[in-house]
């Protein structure tokens, strides 16, 4: 007896050998058949889904569950447009009940919207005694008051109290971390957004060190809710490369540096798992500091990388020997071509066919850059939704020229590279959805066109964020299709992506997200 039927459905199973079913059985959390392998035989369950398109669950291969979390419950300045406005939500902020000299942290701030960055001054003056960190929309760059210039290391850099990169992660650092409870709730809370979105597994992009993490101890936070069971999809976890250290091991080994216990990715079970080791080599492009070979248009400078390029490649390269998937961090095409440099050298060193190294966001891939990516193997996990809501920007700050080489699709793909579709949550809207519509049509929300020639198919897209994003994680034998014996994760949707016109993907109902064949009633917090 089956557990589950869905009957009557357009179940889009993103598997050639059966692309297309309208019965569905699952037992025991995996998909044990379709069509008339399963109609005749008794469930417990039969869901009459009334002819709505089924997929499999969109995986989200690049997101910041934490920082989605605290973030939704932080004071914010977006939208403003004004310094004014700004400073108007610190004053409020900070002028409740608390400590002299305890931190207050603010949400959204973003310089572009008010055409300069802010000033330390300017905080200080609406402060009320309290240090103030002010993040930037991109994760990449902090304000902060003199509170905090002042308990700051004096090497560190900062212009009027703009800090970006390292000097971020410094100030972040000078507090005491959050604790595992904190952790967890803003991980349920951002979880249960992803799960309302059609998305059932994700992978978290760096805990424990590096720009973003929140604690020494952050994994236990998302131990703590698999054990209480409050883990409502599917998580794998990246480790920041600054949390390697050097090891004693066996020299057969060839371990330079790695976790505790060697710990490294396919560490795990179906549910919470450790995924590559996550490594910065650049910036952004919303606080222009992704590592560019021109200048920004109209701007004299190139970005910056995070560190010193040789000690950037050692890091690759010993990740690699230690038994690492990699998640390289490269936004520009300088990064880009360091990375690539760093996984050659690697590859060279020791060479591991199916080590499934990734770079996160690619994007910006000069022409040349496109074949050594198919030569090395390695993904591109690109975030579309950037170029949907910041694609006028970043298309005026990169040229004419480099503007159609941002977060390619099409260029990818046919130099058979790996396109894996991800959100990079909470640094802008995270549906897949609304991704997949930008991937096709290649608009902005103004309608302005950003590499219409990087276009690609409905399928393809979907392709990205099913197939591919198991691919990427690691997850091919489980997940990412609606094959007999694998995981019964699935959306069920209320219209078809391919059938309706691209302008209305974005705007299709998420129905209903099944997990481990269990539908999920919960909405987002």
């Amino acid at each position: 007896m089956l557990c589950t039927r869905l009957t009557n459905a357009h179940i889009l199973t993103m598997d050639p050998d059966h692309p297309v079913a309208h019965d569905l059985g699952i037992w025991r959390g995996r998909i044990v058949g379709l069509d008339d392998a399963v109609t005749s035989l008794p469930a417990r369950e039969v869901i009459d889904l009334q002819g709505a398109t089924v997929l499999p669950g969109f995986i989200d291969s690049h997101v910041h569950l934490a920082w989605t979390g605290f973030k939704a419950s932080t004071p914010s300045v977006a939208p403003c447009e004004r310094v004014d406005d700004v400073l108007a939500v610190v004053s409020e902020a900070t002028s409740g009940e608390g400590e002299p000299g305890a931190w207050v942290d603010i949400a959204g701030y973003d310089q572009r919207s008010l055409g300069r960055h802010l000033t330390a001054a300017e905080l200080d003056r609406v402060s009320n005694g309290r240090k103030v960190l002010m993040m930037h929309d991109s994760g990449h760059a902090c304000v902060v008051n003199s509170a905090v210039l002042d308990v700051l290391p004096t090497d560190v850099p900062h212009q009027d109290g703009f800090l970006v990169e390292g000097a971020m992660a410094a100030a972040r650092r000078l507090r005491l971390p959050c604790s595992q409870e904190e952790l967890a709730d803003a991980i349920e809370y951002a979880a249960r957004t992803c799960l309302a979105e059609g998305v059932t597994a994700c992978a978290e992009a760096g805990i424990g060190g590096g720009l973003l993490g929140y604690s020494p101890v952050e994994l236990g936070a998302y131990q703590l809710l698999r054990d209480q069971g409050r883990l409502p999809l599917r998580i794998q976890l990246m480790a920041g490369g600054d949390t390697l250290r050097p090891v004693a091991a066996h020299r057969n080994d060839g371990f330079p540096r790695a976790l505790d216990l060697g710990l490294r990715t396919g560490f795990g079970d179906d549910w919470l798992s450790l995924g590559a080791l996550k490594i910065y080599t650049d910036g952004g492009m919303m606080a222009r500091t992704a590592a560019l070979t021109a200048p920004y248009e109209g701007m004299e400078h190139t970005g910056q990388l995070q560190d010193d390029p040789d000690r950037l490649t050692d890091l690759i390269v010993d990740g690699h020997l230690a038994g690492w998937q990699l998640a390289v961090h490269a936004i520009g095409d300088r990064a880009a071509d360091l990375a690539l440099d760093a996984l050659e050298r690697a590859q060279r060193l020791r060479p591991r066919p199916d080590a499934r190294h990734r770079i996160e966001h690619a994007g910006l891939i000069r022409p040349d850059q496109l074949p050594r990516f198919a030569q090395l193997g390695v993904s591109a996990v690109i975030q579309p939704n950037f170029l949907r809501y910041f694609g006028d920007d970043y298309a005026a700050v990169m040229g004419e020229e480099r503007a159609p080489w941002m977060y390619r699709g099409r260029g990818f793909l046919d130099h058979g590279v790996t396109v894996v579709g991800s959100s990079d949550r909470p640094v802008t809207d995270g549906a897949p959805l609304r991704a997949i519509q930008f991937m096709v049509e290649r608009a902005s929300t103004s309608g302005q066109l950003i590499g219409p020639d990087e276009a690609i198919t409905v399928d393809e897209a979907l392709h990205a964020y099913t197939v591919a994003g198991a691919y990427a994680c690691r997850w091919d034998d489980s997940a990412g299709s609606l094959t007999p014996g694998k995981r019964a994760d699935l959306v069920v949707l209320g219209d078809d992506p391919r059938r309706v016109s691209t302008s209305r993907i974005g705007d299709i109902e998420v129905v209903a997200t099944f997990v481990d064949g269990h539908e999920s009633k919960e909405a987002a917090l």
